[in-house]
């Protein structure tokens, strides 16, 4: 590990908002990143970890403590087990665009749709990110997990990291922390060998998004430069000159409602019903079998919402801004909140709050931030 001069952390994050920390350390491999958080953890420092500063809001004060900066790369193929199946294991600190640049390039499918998100892979089972209907969590083997009370380094199954919309045990909400304090040293992927021609599009929200038929057969390499297209077209690829693109991607998680709340909503707000999970075996004691099996217990799956949709039609379009500030909308998608040059993190802030009250007070409804928060109230 080297220790390097502090530098604020609008330099390195997507918002580029953040102040400077009292200390900072870069970890190129493996073996630094675990040595540098050793040595923090023993000595009772504050610590926070950064790797693409994609999902993060940072105030504008001096920030306590040691900021360690993960920039470790690498891709190795590992064994599966499973015909037509390809395990990688890649390091936390590699770009997660370019290790999706890597799957397509290898004929390997399963998160093509998450092309242009940035960050690094090591973040990406933290909020089980996803895209277009595909989640990591339907890649996901397992991470190494380096555990702050024990200091050790874990494999720990994709099923223990408790993955949900936007959430695991190791993602710090806004207003309570992780379910479990580590850093991820490496992740691991199983995907399916397709090949370079053209297959199948699983997943209608993926179909919908991409315009193609149920039936249509498209190549990795389509989906992705669509993918990158749509997102450009969004503001949602990194590009330095231009504003729209100086976010942390959707600020706003899509809510999750329940049946009857959704339909308290305009008939035209975009939602999508979440699956719901049946269980296949009943079990019933032989002694107390009459013969008739219970029909199973069904309710109406919870619903996805359009936080985008939501914001818009609550009277703030893309490119709205309070006066005088220096953060606003995007002007190409009402989801991102933007940096127009020169923005505080308070002014991004103050932005949120004002988003959140007028979309509650428009539905009844309040947005929840999907970045991490440091050194911020909303």
């Amino acid at each position: 590990m080297a220790e390097i001069t502090p530098v604020p952390l609008a330099r390195l994050t997507t918002l580029r908002v953040g102040g400077t920390p009292e200390r900072m350390v870069e970890a190129r491999t493996r073996d630094q990143l675990i040595e540098a958080l050793r040595e923090v953890w023993a000595q009772g420092d504050a610590w926070l970890v950064l790797g693409g500063g994609s999902n993060l809001l940072v105030g504008d004060e001096l920030i306590e403590g040691t900021v360690v900066l993960i920039r470790t790369s690498g891709i190795t193929r590992v064994e599966s087990g499973r015909a037509g199946r390809v395990r990688l294991r890649v390091e936390a600190g590699h770009d997660w665009d370019d290790l999706v640049e890597y799957t397509v390039a290898a004929g390997l499918a399963g998160i093509e749709a998450m092309s242009g998100i940035p960050g690094s892979a090591g973040a990406a089972p933290i909020q089980n990110v996803g895209a277009y209907g595909q989640e990591i969590v339907e890649t996901l083997v397992e991470v190494e997990l380096l555990d702050e009370a024990t200091g050790d380094v874990e494999t720990v199954p994709a099923r223990d990291l408790e993955l949900g919309f936007r959430t695991s045990v190791l993602k710090q909400h806004y207003g309570r922390g992780a379910r479990r304090s580590g850093v991820i040293v490496s992740i691991t992927l199983e995907l399916d060998e397709v090949g370079h021609g053209e297959v199948p599009v699983r997943g209608a929200q993926l179909r919908q998004a991409l315009r193609l038929a149920p039936d249509a057969a498209v190549s990795l390499r389509w989906i992705r430069e669509t993918v990158l297209a749509t997102r450009a077209a969004k503001g949602m690829v990194l590009d330095d000159a231009d504003p729209d693109t100086h976010s942390a991607g959707s600020f706003f998680q899509n809510a999750i409602v329940s049946a009857s709340f959704a339909r308290t909503l305009p008939p035209e707000c975009p939602r999508w019903p979440l699956a719901i999970e049946v269980d296949p075996v009943t079990v019933i004691p032989l002694a107390s079998f009459d013969g008739v099996v219970p029909p199973p217990v069904s309710a109406p799956p919870d619903v996805k919402v359009s936080a985008a949709w939501l914001i818009e039609h609550s009277g703030l379009g893309k490119g709205f801004h309070l006066p005088r500030s220096r953060a606003g909308l995007s002007t190409k998608h009402a989801l991102a909140l933007t940096n127009r040059g020169g923005a505080t993190a308070g002014e991004v802030a103050e932005l949120a709050r004002y988003i959140q009250h007028r979309v509650q007070s428009e539905f009844g409804l309040l947005l929840q931030p999907e970045p991490v928060l440091v050194g911020v109230e909303l």
